[in-house]
């Protein structure tokens, strides 16, 4: 078994189907981590400018 056909959750052989994943379980853990933050892109600090446009004007 090579890494490039194993889940990057469990492990397991993965399913065609839910390819990269090994089931519809993992697929959807995996979309839940990405929507609860459980997944983080680093970043510096925001800069003042950036702030500034994020303000909205009504």
């Amino acid at each position: 078994m090579t890494k490039a056909n194993t889940c990057p959750l469990c492990g397991k052989t993965t399913d065609p189907a839910y390819k990269p994943f090994c089931s519809r379980g993992c697929k959807d853990r995996d979309l839940l981590k990405w929507l609860g933050e459980g997944y983080r892109i680093p970043a510096g600090p925001a800069g003042p400018e950036a702030l500034d446009s994020e303000v909205s004007s009504d």
